[in-house]
């Protein structure tokens, strides 16, 4: 869901917008970014004091397959 919903943004998306947007606590996405970024899936752009949150080109795979996997159930 949260690699998902950084695909589907239309605009630039930060830890704190995507823990409100995924109803989830603010510790726990930054947990799962921080694993996400060892894996290869995302990137963090820092500007001034915010990181802009960024999916890599293997994260954007993976986000078009959980997706579609979504479509169909």
């Amino acid at each position: 869901m949260l690699l998902v919903t950084l695909l589907e943004s239309d605009k630039e998306i930060y830890a704190s917008t995507l823990a409100k947007t995924i109803d989830c606590t603010y510790s726990h996405v930054v947990k799962l970014l921080k694993e996400m970024n060892k894996a290869g899936l995302i990137v963090f752009q820092k500007r001034g004091r915010l990181k802009i949150l960024t999916l890599t080109k293997k994260g954007e795979k993976l986000s078009q397959h959980i997706r579609e996997a979504r479509s169909l159930l």
